[in-house]
């Protein structure tokens, strides 16, 4: 019994002579030391900054997604990859104005929606004597505001006059104002576009920087500018480019709103979708986009992490490889050892914690190093200025410096332990 309760002080006992003993050794070879560690410093450096990076990749564009609000609800037309409209020219697939007349009568999850149509130019605007290029106007209905999740920072929505009486009025960026030389309070000056002035209602804050569900609004500079969509439509645009927004009742509700949308659409769509034929159009909510993004971000992650650590293994053998030598090396001193009473399980200990204690510290300076590039890349790319390295990618670097030190030292350590005292201390 006692000695049951003293075995875990002598295990205690001989880890830390080990170790003390392994530091010593890895201390009074110090080049080949280093030169051992370069396998896991680099392996442990590298996982660290792929997975740091795609950390702050996944970060960044989920939380670009949740600016579009967990409620929106995407449809744009698209071509099917079967069925007899699978070679049709785009302009036949684009929806029309009035394909959306109705779909909250027949949408019950459907809180409300917008269409949304750029013009597929962009223009000059123009306020006194100060110009701006690169503005994309699109037309859009009401409430596009809340369903874009682009509230305004100053002025007044679009009115349901404006939109029956075709009004000349617009919503700006606070870019574009600033641009032009407007005044801060800019509502109610006139902005020109295309010979056209437009009376300033209202002004939005500029959209996040990455768009991840982006369709046909591919906008990576320039500004924007937003007009009712009757006014958009009296300006000569029949059959315009539409993609629509909508958002549903609740999040709970989004993936059955999508349902009842894709029903609806099937029936408003000219012509009308016969029973087995193929979707011209798409819909996704936005929490499925988001849950299929985090599948694949995690599916990119192992794959990356995957065969980045294979460079693990070249470490592993650069460990294993200096371990024989070292037990070569010291094959009088484990003799001397043996013929003093060390049993073989101390001996095993020693050699295998000299391996583990190498690959830690490949593994701490790794770590180290990994830091210094996840900052270069922040640094690089505002896009990845969320990359972090998580607490469980550290844990995760040194179990894996652990396995790599306990696996590849085991080999040298055995041979070390079944050393002969007698042929350990006649070998020159």
């Amino acid at each position: 019994m006692k000695e049951l309760l003293l075995a875990p002080i002598f295990f205690l006992r001989l880890l830390y002579q080990s170790s003390f003993l392994a530091l010593g050794q890895i201390w009074a070879k110090k080049g080949r030391s280093i030169l051992t560690t370069t396998g896991i410093v680099i392996a442990v450096a590298s996982i660290t900054a792929v997975i740091a990076s795609l950390m702050g990749l996944k970060a960044k564009v989920l939380s670009d997604l949740e600016t579009f609000g967990a409620k929106s609800i995407w449809v744009w037309f698209a071509r099917p990859d079967s069925g007899p409209k699978k070679n049709v020219s785009w302009w036949e697939l684009r929806f029309w104005p009035d394909e959306f007349d109705g779909l909250l009568e027949h949408c019950p999850s459907v809180a409300k929606y917008t269409r949304i149509s750029p013009i597929d130019s962009r223009f000059v605007a123009s306020f006194g004597e100060k110009t701006a290029e690169g503005v994309q106007v699109s037309g859009v209905d009401l409430g596009w505001e809340e369903i874009a999740n682009r509230p305004l920072i100053m002025g007044r929505p679009f009115s349901q006059i404006d939109q029956s009486e075709c009004r000349l009025v617009c919503y700006i960026e606070a870019d574009l104002r600033d641009k032009l030389g407007m005044d801060k309070d800019c509502i109610g000056q006139m902005v020109s576009v295309k010979g056209r002035g437009y009376m300033v209602v209202g002004v939005i804050d500029r959209r996040p920087d990455l768009a991840v569900i982006d369709i046909g609004d591919n906008r990576q500079e320039g500004y924007e500018m937003y007009i009712p969509y009757n006014t958009f439509m009296k300006l000569g645009n029949k059959r315009p480019f539409i993609y629509v927004m909508a958002m549903s009742n609740s999040p709970e509700v989004s993936e059955e709103a999508v349902s009842e949308i894709k029903f609806f659409m099937r029936k408003s769509r000219r012509p009308a979708l016969s029973p087995g034929e193929p979707d011209t159009f798409g819909a996704q909510s936005m929490q499925s986009a988001m849950q299929q993004f985090n599948q694949l971000s995690q599916v990119i992650t192992l794959v990356a992490g995957g065969i980045v650590s294979i460079s693990l293994l070249v470490g592993g053998v650069g460990i294993m490889n200096i371990m024989l030598v070292s037990v070569s090396e010291r094959t009088r001193e484990i003799g001397l050892r043996k013929a003093v009473g060390a049993k073989k399980g101390a001996i095993l200990t020693q050699f295998l914690v000299e391996s583990i204690v190498l690959s830690f510290i490949g593994g701490i300076i790794g770590l180290g190093l990994g830091k210094l590039m996840t900052m270069g890349i922040c640094s690089i790319n505002k896009m990845m200025n969320l990359s972090h390295i998580p607490l469980w990618a550290v844990v995760l670097s040194f179990c894996f410096c652990g396995t790599v030190g306990i696996t590849f030292g085991m080999f040298p350590a055995i041979k070390a332990a079944r050393l002969d005292p007698i042929e350990a201390l006649r070998h020159e």
